[in-house]
């Protein structure tokens, strides 16, 4: 039996409706980036850590979520949540979004210092969707492959869409609107022990036993390393969260062999097959996805001819 790929209690079978596009195209560089996990786990962290330095965010998921019971799990549900975004049919990923929006509604409250805030606060949806997206391109630029400009502009479109299901009125769609919206938001940022702990957790192994401890300390540096300079001054993350050079080489070299290795079931594989593609399409390289998107523009032309 197929196991479906759950998050918040919504199961996605990404292999259905056959023929449904993503909000993402198969030749994005969306479905290129979200299909590292080497990326998404560096890059997740970064965001988390860019999140949390908000006290409003980090007291709305430290009040009003699993975090602080099982920071590894609920990382992997919104990392879910993201893959539904580019490669979940449309339909799937709407109804997920909508799930999401309706939990977020509840949440609510103060800061330590007395603040009000709620999680559906334009502001707060802005930041949030910024950081992922920051995250995992910064992630895949640094440690996989090289991002032009171009192709980073390409990448905050992509998913502009999806974030205005999500609330966001104010999506990213260059590398200089993130900058913008860190200006803005950096006096407010601070240190705090959750940060620390959170990247305690990930030196320790506990997301995946079976990979060496030493990577794991690596991916956790190697998140706190694309960090934007001032805010790992805010944070205070001191020379201790320095990125070795070997530890650099080791993140570098796990991320080119994982941009290389298709995974059977992974959610690029299954969407790929609810498109009518190879289900290795989206670690092919761009020359091939060409001609595959080729010959199946031709096929359906053909067939629509019959």
């Amino acid at each position: 039996m197929k196991k479906l790929k759950s998050y918040l209690g919504w199961k996605t079978d990404f292999t259905v409706p056959a023929g449904e596009r993503a909000y993402a195209a198969p030749d994005s560089i969306s479905w290129k980036v979200f299909k590292n996990p080497i990326a998404l786990a560096v890059g997740g962290v970064a965001a988390v850590l860019l999140e949390f330095a908000d006290a409003r965010i980090r007291s709305g998921v430290w009040d009003h979520s699993v975090f602080k019971t099982d920071p590894i799990g609920r990382s992997q549900r919104t990392g879910m949540a993201a893959m539904v975004g580019v490669y979940g049919p449309a339909s799937a990923a709407r109804r997920v979004i909508q799930g999401v929006t309706n939990m977020h509604a509840r949440v609510g409250g103060k800061t330590p210092s007395g603040e009000d805030y709620k999680a559906l606060d334009v502001e707060l949806l802005d930041w949030v969707s910024a950081t992922a997206g920051y995250g995992f391109l910064t992630a895949y630029d640094r440690f996989v492959k090289p991002v032009s400009y171009e192709d980073r502009c390409r990448f905050y479109e992509e998913g502009v869409e999806v974030a205005k299901l999500y609330g966001v009125e104010n999506p990213l769609r260059k590398p200089e609107d993130f900058d913008a919206m860190l200006a803005h938001l950096l006096p407010r940022f601070e240190p705090h022990p959750i940060n620390t702990e959170f990247l305690d957790i990930i030196k320790s192994g506990q997301a995946a036993r079976n990979v060496p401890t030493a990577l794991h300390r690596a991916l956790a540096n190697a998140s706190v390393s694309i960090l934007p300079a001032e805010v790992r001054e805010r944070l205070e993350l001191g020379p201790d969260y320095d990125l070795s050079f070997a530890g650099r080489q080791a993140v570098k070299l796990a991320g080119k062999v994982a941009d290389r290795t298709p995974i059977k079931g992974s959610p690029p594989a299954d969407a790929a097959i609810r498109l009518g593609l190879p289900w290795s399409f989206a670690w092919k390289g761009d020359a091939a996805k060409r001609r595959i998107l080729s010959e199946a523009a031709h096929r359906d032309v053909q067939a629509a001819a019959e």
